[in-house]
């Protein structure tokens, strides 16, 4: 078997064989141990056989003997009593149910487990990455600019965290199910956020995190297909990823919306997103990522910059502010107001949030500013304000432009 067809086993399969171990073992480390083991004998026998009809099956079968004769070598410690009873009874029942394909789908327990609110934020990132999306750790430590000893160091912790706080590898009761949820879709919403404008280096864009996100949304999309608002999450990274091609130049310097080539936008993408949120609307269960894609997806049908719909978009944002009240939204609002209603309208909204000095440190807070005041006709105060966005963005790239946007409202 090709390396090729190895890896993309293991793409598809790592989430379903760690979570069916992970839930029936309560460990976590224990269930990567064994799906390592489990690969490590596909990659010997599917290069002397053949790939396997059902490789998932194959792979989960062989990974829980390797943990069955584990516990039996070892002492067990921190092992789910029900796991001991399970392996003396023998695993021939078990194997079959498995071999059988009857195995009710785990990977949605192990994302919940993942994203578990006892871990801290950056940690369910990295756990989600790692054991949803099956990233290694180096991939991992790489996009976030990590020293890889640091990152793996994290996942420990989380994995014993996660054992010794007995957190299982089920999904919530209905009662919970809902705000864990809503945890689920923020962990994978901010992979996309650091993949689309990256907060550090010297790239605007880091694709793979884009990728690995949009990748979790459509697992998460297929296991919850009747969540309006998984969907509409869906829908929003297919959309912005759409722009991607178009928001840097040959350099690798930004290109603002109103100068993006638009014929670079990705219209396989736009179509997908666009059928997806067109689904979750036809639920009539609104939400926040919804709205969101809704907006996006006016400046997607938008021939040019200049044909866009901007009362709409600034209805949108209305309505979004109604939903999910937040400064950052206000930052949008503001912005679309000024572009529906004049620069002076986007103004008085923006003001509130430039007074209360809590996003003092946000580098779009004041980049926003600054393109208002231009348009109002501010030059100087425009540049100011460019200069404050340059000072606040730990992005090489956007900073360079921001400075550039300084120097020609100044004039320079």
């Amino acid at each position: 078997m090709s390396t090729a067809g190895l890896e993309r086993a293991f793409r598809e399969e790592w989430t379903t064989v760690v979570a069916a171990l992970a839930r029936r073992l309560g460990d976590l480390q224990a269930a990567e141990d064994a799906a390592a083991e489990a690969f490590a004998a596909a990659a010997r026998a599917w290069a002397r056989d053949g790939v396997p009809p059902n490789p998932g099956g194959w792979l989960t079968v062989t990974a829980w003997r390797k943990a069955v004769d584990q516990l039996r070598r070892d002492r067990p410690v921190a092992i789910d009593p029900h796991v001991l009873a399970e392996v003396t009874r023998g695993t021939s029942e078990e194997d079959e149910e498995m071999a059988a394909g009857r195995l009710v789908d785990d990977r949605l327990g192990l994302v919940f487990a993942c994203c578990h609110p006892a871990l801290a934020l950056e940690v369910r990132v990295a756990m989600t990455l790692r054991y949803v999306a099956g990233l290694t750790t180096r991939e991992i430590a790489a996009a976030f600019l990590l020293p890889e000893p640091t990152l793996a160091q994290r996942l420990v912790r989380a994995k014993r965290k996660i054992r010794e706080a007995g957190i299982r590898f089920d999904v919530p009761d209905p009662d919970s199910v809902t705000e864990r949820l809503r945890g689920v879709r923020a962990v994978v919403y901010l992979v996309f956020n650091e993949g689309y404008a990256a907060t550090g280096g010297d790239q605007l864009v880091r694709t793979e995190l884009c990728n690995e996100a949009i990748w979790l949304g459509r697992l998460l999309h297929r296991l919850m297909a009747a969540d309006a608002e998984t969907a509409g999450l869906l829908a929003l990274m297919l959309l912005h990823h759409s722009r991607a091609a178009a928001r840097q130049d040959g350099t690798g310097r930004p290109v603002p919306l109103a100068d993006q080539d638009r014929s670079l936008w990705d219209q396989a993408l736009i179509a997908e997103g666009t059928g997806v949120l067109d689904a979750a609307m036809a639920r009539r269960a609104p939400g926040p990522y919804q709205l969101q894609a809704a907006i996006i997806a006016v400046h997607t049908q938008a021939a040019s910059f200049e044909d866009t719909d901007w009362l709409q978009i600034a209805a949108l944002y209305g309505e979004l502010a109604r939903w999910d009240p937040s400064p950052v939204i206000e930052i949008n609002r503001a912005v679309a107001v000024g572009m529906a209603d004049g620069p002076r309208a986007g103004l008085a909204i923006l003001e509130p949030v430039l007074t209360s000095g809590m996003l003092a440190a946000y580098a779009p807070l004041h980049a926003a500013h600054a393109g208002l005041l231009e348009r109002a006709g501010e030059p100087e105060q425009a540049a100011a304000a460019w200069a404050r966005a340059a000072e606040a963005t730990g992005n090489e790239a956007l900073r360079d432009e921001l400075r550039r946007r300084r120097d020609e409202s100044s004039g320079l």
